[in-house]
């Protein structure tokens, strides 16, 4: 009788730790990590300065702005649209701790979809939290998902119907942010962040904005640069600047038949130029194998390297190396600042001038951390 008391106890208090620690990971996914902007900052809000029907929610989320005081064009930095699309994210983030601006302004929002990193995507074995080495120790950063916490919003329909669009799409895309713009006020919690975000662009005058994204490497779009057909010179001016620096970006149009995304809502119901760009990412394709962090940071997969061999990819794998963290952050900020130059041409009287961030051959050189603050 004692042993069976002694048994009920033990596997209590083995539950009960097990429940406690289970509580305070799932609480660290509601807490996000610290950034450290550059000393260039001038402003930091929320996203619910521009749309309180966000406010209290975890739809709210950051929003830096860097004034440089001389008169010129804005634009709209946004990462982390998708939370496990660890390239997009820190792509803002390196950005955000490096940048100066010397003529006109930039908006950064690191994490478009703040919910999406409070958790994970089901039944995708993604690693929580990932790490990247800097001079003063390792950064941790939450790896989330495609789209928004369930506990947020709840439950999905059969099938979502896309405002205004009425475009039909499977109801799990209901939560995807890249679904739901232009947004409405009084829609699901996706949709106020995206209405949100148009009321961001619209009140600040953003004139070129930049959603980062990455994509299986098995897909069409991939390592390229989306842009609305109103704006294709800026996009091909962008495509050759990247070219003579080594790097190859494919240019795509924006379906118009394909409603919510931001390269296309931004340039229907804003005045802002949209641009979307895509790096290759192995953790997320459907021929992966073991999805751990080495995979995420590393970007490499035997399976990826033998579907290469075979010609069927497009992407740039290269020999033992794969699609690592740092050509994909690469990409993305050589990408940011080509658009800009180009855009800056053909509209001189909205100049947008940056500085101080790193090249894609530094990048590869010294690694993302180099570029990390603490």
């Amino acid at each position: 009788m004692i042993r069976n008391h002694l048994s009920t106890i033990i596997i209590f208090l083995v539950t009960a730790a097990a429940g406690v620690i289970a509580a305070i990971s799932f609480g660290k996914m509601h807490h996000p990590e610290e950034l450290y902007p550059s000393t260039f900052l001038t402003k930091k809000g929320m996203l619910s300065d521009y749309f309180d029907g966000i406010k209290g929610t975890n739809g709210d989320t950051e929003v830096y702005l860097f004034d440089s005081g001389v008169e010129g064009g804005t634009a709209l930095l946004g990462g982390g649209t998708h939370a496990n699309e660890a390239a997009s994210f820190l792509a803002s983030v390196v950005i955000l701790e490096n940048l100066k601006v010397t003529q006109g302004r930039v908006i950064i929002i690191p994490r478009m979809n703040n919910s999406a990193f409070t958790c994970s995507d089901p039944m995708e074995g993604f690693p929580e939290y990932f790490g990247i080495p800097t001079d003063n120790g390792t950064r941790t950063f939450r790896l989330g998902s495609r789209v928004t916490n369930p506990l947020d919003q709840w439950p999905d329909p059969l099938v979502f119907a896309q405002y205004p669009s009425n475009q039909q799409l499977s109801g799990f895309e209901t939560r995807n942010l890249n679904r739901a713009y232009p947004g409405r006020p009084d829609g699901n919690l996706t949709e106020k962040v995206a209405y949100a975000i148009i009321q961001l662009i619209d009140k600040e005058n953003v004139n070129i904005a930049f959603d980062l994204h990455e994509s299986s490497p098995e897909v069409p779009i991939v390592n390229v640069i989306v842009y609305h057909e109103k704006y294709e010179d800026i996009a091909m001016g962008a495509v050759l600047g990247l070219e003579m620096a080594g790097l190859q970006f494919s240019p795509e149009t924006s379906p118009k038949n394909f409603h919510g995304l931001s390269h296309r809502e931004w340039g229907d119901f804003t005045n802002a130029v949209p641009f979307l760009m895509e790096t290759s990412n192995p953790s997320m394709g459907r021929l992966r194998g073991k999805t751990d962090v080495d995979l995420v940071l590393r970007g490499y997969c035997d399976n990826y390297k033998k579907a290469k061999e075979t010609g069927a990819l497009r992407i740039a794998y290269r020999e033992d190396t794969g699609e690592p963290i740092e050509h994909r952050v690469g990409r993305h900020i050589m990408g940011f600042k080509e658009l800009i130059n180009s855009y800056n041409y053909y509209y001189p009287e909205n100049q947008i001038v940056i500085e101080n961030l790193p090249d894609y051959d530094l990048m590869m050189e010294n690694g993302v951390g180099k570029y990390l603050n603490n």
